[in-house]
């Protein structure tokens, strides 16, 4: 561009003298101005007239030209006298416009007055390069028919491009006879003017010419406008324009307020503005000043001109094309035609998207979008070909076929370029709806703040709009609804001994999430490669240089990754982690077990991972059983779910609910599932599978199992009582009324394990059973030499009455407990006071053993 401008400066002082008045009255041609050709053929006569004085050689022709650049909007005039009978071989070309110094050149673009010729006419012609000149005003034959002829020659071209030509045959330039007008605008540009003469060896000496005068009293006129890109504009006028003026940004607005930040004069009249932001789509108008032409003539008015702008189509980028609303379930309809379909938004601000070729999928199938284009901002409901007509009063519509059927539920959508390049994903559920009556159907979910296309279920809701939807409009819920909140780190699982799975609370910036150097691990691992994972970007895989070793914990530190709208965390952001251990029967028990909740309560179960290993939960099974047979078998989950040694974690189909009827509840603990078993109020069993089928633990509960003096069993869990004991009926106690139930957190009938010196040990020696969650029974911990002794429990009261039996022919292990919860033979609590248990043993050789421990029954007074 500046070689350009260069160019234009330094031909600056040939446009100055560009508007031609030449009478060779200072006796030469030499300058003022300067012509140039064939100088030495030419002469300045005693009556200052140009003479042409060349070779006396038939078929000679000679030129001489000079700098002029005026070409429409002008008046040429000259006067010429050919001493000679005019003849093919014997005629002048008086050059008006050329784009050749040359006046000779075959490839010459411009106009001419030619005198003479076979007709002894005078005649305009165009000239194209590399063709025959065409004549476009044909002259009065016979006009100079003598052997002196003498003619002053007017042409005038206006602003529109109409030619006319008249001549005066008596020189005085006071009887012009026009003869002819014609309209051509095929060359609009000129850079010289001259004469050709052309002539036979008598003939050398006998052409005169005199008073060339070109004269352009009008000021430029814009000829075209166009868009180059979204930002800039070429505006051609129909003449050369002065550069100063021409490249002052300041005599250009646009839109009424903006000014250019470059305006750059590319050639004579072309002027290329760029201003530094995008055109609007529509109509923009543009206002020109204080131009002027190479002549001096100013703009009296300023150029207004309206230009159209729609920029060229492009295939939608990563997050330019959004699905902004979604009616997954149109029945029972509320106002809109019973339909599913989705809604697209251009959420560019200046660019035209293609939607042809476009791939829309949800979780099963797939189809392509038709030859439709979306204009910046503007919204389109998609629906099936047959539906288009239906939808057609609310706004844009677009009819695909093979319509993808969305689920009520919940899936993922995703829009993706032909190559396959990903543009938008939505992975909707049902409870983005926020309002249960609505997500029953009949009502769409929409986006509410479309400038933050990465949030998930933060930025949608159910449609407010009476129909139920807005389809093709901009949503009902619409507000500002900005992420300002930086990503972090949901949970970190080493899903292989090389591999650790990342999952963040929002999408990501995939790029910055995919460098290495962003993440470390102490105990130091190297890390060798990094997987997002598409097409939520809310997923990372490290690829590790060595193998993570199990029942390590490791720390995880990532730094420097925002997410889609930019934040970042101002810390490094800290997770642990371990590598998952092959579980083995008892490792995960039954904890806890909620089977009669209170009335529009729902069922939990508890388990806890009582071993020193990491377990993942993943494809772990929960099932009850019928008869003997294991059935009813449910999914826990099928995602990467890591228990800690001594982790709970409370499986149930509405966390909701449950940590509404305990406020207690540690929610951070509960994992939701889509359904549970069944587990009858009355009695039932829990089953947890591992994932090869594996029996993981066991609990089979009667509602018996319930402390007996409640006066309401509704809504009170049973809770295991020793981590280390069995799953077992004597394990398990109604969890204290204070709280009813303890999920996610330590239960409060747990018990520490009490390890017997001797044989038998009380503990506690006195207990209150009030169900108040402390000392509500006692525990007969035995230690024996060896299995396969059995036992009876006898409890007496102070007088020696007998109250309880509470253990017959029980065969014992090595170890373990017996649980007494106060209640007589007849289920009425025992009074305040100290009681005996007397405790016979029996071994299988005959062995007999008698042993006396006294306890106490608390209470209130």
């Amino acid at each position: 561009m500046k070689q350009t401008l260069l160019t234009i400066l330094l031909l600056l002082p040939l446009w100055v003298n560009a508007q031609l008045q030449e009478n060779f009255s200072d006796g030469n041609f030499t300058q003022n101005p300067t012509w140039a050709g064939d100088e030495s053929s030419f002469i300045v006569n005693s009556q200052n007239q140009l003479q042409s004085n060349g070779p006396a050689v038939t078929g000679t022709i000679l030129h001489l030209s000079t700098p002029s650049q005026a070409v429409v909007g002008t008046t040429w005039e000259f006067w010429a006298n050919l001493k000679l009978a005019t003849s093919s071989t014997n005629y002048t070309d008086v050059y008006l416009t050329s784009d050749k110094e040359d006046l000779k050149s075959a490839d010459i673009n411009g106009y001419f007055v030619r005198i003479g010729n076979t007709a002894d006419e005078v005649s305009l012609y165009r000239k194209d390069a590399g063709k025959t000149a065409v004549m476009i005003i044909n002259g009065q034959d016979g006009t100079i028919g003598t052997s002196n002829n003498i003619a002053r020659v007017r042409v005038t071209r206006s602003i529109n491009h109409e030619w006319e030509l008249r001549i005066d045959v008596s020189g005085t330039g006071q009887n012009f006879v026009s003869q002819g007008t014609a309209t051509d605008a095929t060359h609009k540009r000129s850079a010289y003017f001259g004469v050709v003469v052309r002539y036979t060896s008598a003939n050398s000496k006998n052409f005169y010419f005199d008073d060339f005068s070109i004269t352009d009293a009008q000021p430029p006129v814009l000829d075209e406008l166009q868009t180059i890109t979204t930002q800039e504009l070429i505006l051609r006028f129909n003449e050369p324009l002065q550069p100063a003026q021409a490249t002052t940004t300041a005599n250009y607005t646009l839109n009424g307020s903006i000014k250019p930040i470059i305006a750059e004069l590319t050639e004579a009249g072309t002027v290329r503005l760029v201003f530094s932001q995008n055109f609007s789509i529509g109509t923009n108008a543009v206002s020109i000043a204080n131009l002027q032409d190479l002549y001096g003539n100013v703009l009296a008015n300023p150029i207004e001109r309206n230009f159209n702008f729609v920029p060229p189509p492009v295939l939608p980028g990563y997050n330019e094309l959004l699905i902004t609303e979604i009616m997954a379930d149109e029945n029972p309809v509320v106002g809109l035609p019973a339909q599913e379909y989705i809604e697209l938004y251009n959420a560019t601000a200046d660019k035209v998207l293609m939607l042809q070729g476009i791939r829309y999928s949800d979780a099963t199938s797939t189809t392509t979008f038709p030859n439709v284009q979306l204009l910046p901002g503007e919204y389109a409901v998609v629906v099936p070909n047959t539906q288009v007509a239906n939808f057609s009063q609310y706004g844009r519509v677009i009819g695909i076929s093979n319509f993808p059927s969305l689920n009520n539920t919940g899936e993922l959508l995703q829009l993706r370029q032909p190559n396959g390049r990903l543009i938008v994903a939505v992975n909707y559920s049902d409870t983005w709806y926020k309002n249960t009556s609505k997500r029953d159907g009949g009502w769409s979910l929409e986006m509410i703040d479309v400038t933050n296309p990465c949030a998930g279920i933060a930025n949608w809701a159910a449609s407010v709009n009476p129909r139920g939807g807005t389809p093709a409009q901009a949503n009902s819920v619409a507000a500002s609804n900005p992420d300002n909140t930086p990503p972090a780190i949901a949970d970190a699982t080493a899903i292989a001994p090389d591999r650790v799975l990342l999952r963040f609370t929002e999408r990501l910036d995939s790029t910055q999430a995919a460098s290495i150097a962003n993440y470390s691990i102490n105990p130091g691992i190297p890390i060798s490669s990094i997987q997002v994972q598409g097409p939520l970007f809310t997923e990372v895989i490290l690829i590790l240089g060595a193998p993570l070793h199990e029942r390590q914990l490791y720390t995880l530190i990532a730094k420097s990754i925002p997410d889609c709208s930019g934040n970042l965390s101002s810390q490094p952001l800290s997770i642990t982690f371990a590598l998952p251990s092959a579980p083995v029967f008892g490792d995960v028990v039954i904890n806890e077990i909620l089977f009669n909740p209170r009335p529009n309560g729902v069922d939990f179960v508890e388990l806890v991972n009582r071993s020193n290993k990491y377990i993942n939960l993943k494809d772990w099974k929960l099932a009850n059983t019928s008869g003997d047979t294991i059935s009813n078998i449910r999914s826990i989950t099928a995602a990467n779910y890591v228990l800690a040694p001594g982790q709970y974690v409370v499986l149930t189909s509405n966390p909701d609910n449950i940590k509404s009827n305990y406020p207690a509840a540690r929610e951070q603990t509960f994992l939701r599932m889509a359904s549970l078993p069944s587990y009858p109020d009355a009695a039932g069993t829990v089953v947890v599978l591992q994932p090869n089928t594996q029996l993981a633990d066991r609990f089979s509960y009667t509602d018996k199992m319930h402390f007996a003096l409640l006066d309401d069993k509704n809504g009170v869990s049973l809770e295991r009582i020793r981590l280390e004991g069995t799953t077992t009926a004597d394990n398990f106690h109604s969890a204290a009324t204070t709280v009813f139930a303890t999920p996610g957190y330590r239960n409060s009938q747990s018990q520490e394990g009490v390890r017997a010196q001797q044989v038998f040990k009380i503990e506690p020696k006195v207990f209150s059973p009030d169900a108040d969650g402390f000392d509500d029974f006692t525990t007969i911990n035995y230690n024996t030499d060896k299995t396969g002794y059995v036992a009876n429990i006898t409890i007496f009261d102070a007088q020696g009455r007998e109250v309880r039996k509470l253990v017959r022919n029980e065969l014992l292990s090595a170890e373990g407990f017996f649980r007494w919860d106060g209640l007589r033979q007849d289920g009425t609590k025992a009074n305040i006071g100290t009681y005996i248990l007397y405790i016979e043993l029996f071994g299988l050789n005959g062995e007999k053993g008698e042993f006396k421990e006294r306890v106490v029954v608390g209470g209130r007074f």
